[in-house]
């Protein structure tokens, strides 16, 4: 049972590999969940033990994007490839909400020879089976999915229809809203290997930054205990499932 920690921050890999993850998803901007990462922080990510996957995401928003935009996340694709990341996280959406197949097959073409991931784009879809079956025929490793919900507990009754129409041909990665208190309860539910946390505590910023609009009140960091709980937890619950 594996552990995603998703972090915006060198600081923030350094943190998720102390607290035990067992991969991490690197972007940037947490707070408007999570953007590309730069070049700089891709460059640092050669000095996780970990398997790391960037975030590929141009702007904050809807997950619409141009032709322009898309042709951005490309290079962005290639920047991951050329830092030496194991993978890359992706996503984009048509103006009816289903997955663009054709900004998505540039990206994965991209990214031939890393792990992909589908990120929550997945969860604005009219209709998840479908999506689900544009994910296998792009060769995508795993989707990253809330159940269509605020967060994965919530989105439990959904997350095992998922993965009931996935059937093991596809990775699903629950993710959002989880921590050491909800996460038994939900690996109990699904037959998943892994899970996706942010496992982030609120730091305030300066009050003159903030004024200035040079962010909001709060700033997402990774804590270190909150990846330390998630993983016992986690292990705990694996535990419990192989005894069943």
């Amino acid at each position: 049972m594996r552990l995603e920690v998703c972090v915006d921050s060198v600081e923030g890999m350094m943190a998720a590999v102390a607290g035990g993850a067992d991969r991490i998803e690197l972007c940037a901007a947490l707070e408007v969940g999570g953007l590309t990462p730069s070049a700089g922080q891709m460059a640092r990510a050669r000095e996780v033990p970990v398997p790391v996957h960037a975030l590929i995401r141009s702007r904050a928003g809807d997950f619409r994007f141009s032709r322009d935009e898309v042709d951005t996340m490309v290079s962005d694709v290639h920047a991951a490839r050329q830092a030496g990341l194991a993978g890359v996280v992706i996503g984009a959406a048509s103006p009816d909400c289903r997955l663009d197949a054709d900004a998505l097959g540039r990206l994965r073409d991209a990214a031939r020879g890393m792990s992909v991931t589908l990120h929550r784009v997945f969860d604005l879809v009219p209709d998840f089976s479908e999506a689900i079956e544009v994910a296998l025929s792009l060769g995508i490793d795993r989707i990253l999915t809330s159940g269509g919900a605020v967060g994965a507990p919530e989105g439990a009754d959904a997350l095992a229809g998922i993965c009931a129409s996935a059937a093991g041909r596809i990775g699903i990665l629950p993710g959002a809203g989880i921590d050491e208190a909800n996460v038994a309860a939900l690996i109990a539910r699904l037959p998943v290997s892994e899970v996706h946390s942010s496992c982030s505590a609120a730091t305030a910023l300066d009050p003159k930054a903030v004024a200035l609009g040079f962010g909001q009140a709060d700033r997402l960091t990774t804590s270190v205990d909150k990846v330390r709980a998630l993983k016992a937890a986690l292990d705990r619950a694996q535990a419990a499932r192989r005894a069943r």
